[in-house]
């Protein structure tokens, strides 16, 4: 989906700024050209490391013109290290890249993917398990009022937990207790991070139906696919979306999830797969086979940008873009990334830029406390 309209030059530097969680990417070409990336959060230091010694030596001197097959020529010179480090450090060129020619075109990212700048639809994502049922009732009624959400997400069943609940009775009281704060007038859903047999997946959903909740995220390790398939299939006649994939990169495991009907709704990460190169192709094979795109988008760094471009953008979005609602209580290290607040609710939605590329500017504040790396064409 990558419609040329100029020669963008060959790439000439790349440039990563990172501490432990956070690492944005500056590629620059030839011609002067240049673009902001970002690889996937966490361990972004470490990724910094794949990006210089794994990514870079095959990408510099490359054309910037065609993506696609820089992913394919990395793909080939690194085919020993398949996986999920190459490409979120690869996520920081193909993010950088998409901005480039944005810039370069003077139109945002969604329009080079075939949309148009937009207002997308949020719901506000709560990362949060150590919080009381209550409090957690009241920050979304507050958030509802304020901001005018009408959808949200919270956790149930604990991460990885093995039917283990995060504390005795705390998933049956977050539900009942969320759910009667929020009322019948807006979308609810939960997400279990993996936690449940099939067993008791099925026996918690039935709450969520008595509580008219629509999406139940992860029910089961998310590499059992037969496991959430079971579930899948036993809520099928149901008003409940069984979703996931957010950390699937692969598109072995993509097909057969989708052969498989083994969820409702896909949930890839743009940073997770590798940027928005890959993600489009994922979701152009999804739309082909009948599935809605929900993507993962947990923090608010550059991968919900990117995430509201793309959803500016495809046939098969889903019905809302996730926006986490944590602050620097809980994120402290996602503060100060950005000018400005590019993610601003109004109205339940955030609205995607009519600024060429992404339309944010990385705060320089940030990148001169960054540990800075780079690489350029006469060092591969």
């Amino acid at each position: 989906m990558e419609f040329v309209t100029m020669d963008y030059g060959v790439i000439e530097s790349i440039v990563s700024y990172s501490n432990e969680f956070v690492s944005f990417v500056h590629v620059t070409t030839d011609s002067g050209l240049q673009g902001w990336g970002q690889t996937s959060t966490y361990n972004a230091d470490i990724t910094s490391q794949v990006l210089h010694r794994q990514v870079a030596p095959w990408v510099l001197g490359q054309s910037a013109n065609d993506i696609a097959a820089l992913v394919k020529r990395v793909e080939e010179k690194e085919h020993k290290f398949p996986g999920s480090y190459r490409l979120r450090a690869f996520a920081g060129v193909d993010t950088a890249l998409w901005d480039l020619k944005g810039k370069a075109e003077g139109k945002p990212v969604v329009e080079l993917l075939g949309g148009e700048p937009c207002q997308v639809r949020a719901y506000a994502s709560s990362m949060r398990r150590d919080i009381s049922p209550t409090l957690e009732a009241e920050r979304f009624v507050k958030l509802r009022d304020q901001c005018g959400f009408d959808a949200f997400k919270w956790r149930v069943g604990s991460e990885c937990g093995h039917d283990q609940d995060e504390w005795p009775g705390r998933t049956a009281e977050v539900i009942t207790t969320v759910s009667k704060a929020l009322g019948d007038n807006c979308a609810k859903l939960v997400d279990a991070n993996s936690c449940y047999s099939p067993v008791e997946a099925i026996r918690v959903s039935k709450m969520l139906i008595d509580a008219g909740i629509s999406h139940f995220e992860e029910p089961c390790p998310y590499w059992e696919i037969e496991q959430t398939r079971e579930v899948t299939q036993a809520l099928a006649e149901t008003e409940i979306d069984v979703t996931g994939g957010e950390q699937d990169w692969d598109f072995i495991v993509w097909n057969l999830i989708m052969q498989r009907n083994v969820v409702d709704i896909l949930q890839p990460d743009v940073m997770y797969m590798g940027g928005i190169t890959r993600t489009l192709e994922l979701c152009k094979i999804a739309h082909s086979n009948g599935f809605s795109v929900t993507p993962h988008s947990a923090n608010l760094s550059l991968v919900t940008m990117a995430t509201m471009h793309l959803l500016g953008a495809i046939p098969n979005a889903g019905k809302y873009l996730e926006l986490s609602i944590e602050g620097p209580n809980y994120y402290p290290w996602q503060q100060d990334l950005f000018l400005g607040d590019p993610f601003h609710v109004e109205d339940g939605a955030v609205h995607i830029s009519h600024e060429p590329g992404w339309g944010v500017e990385i705060n320089p504040e940030w990148l001169g406390r960054a540990g800075r790396r780079e690489s350029r064409i006469e060092c591969k």
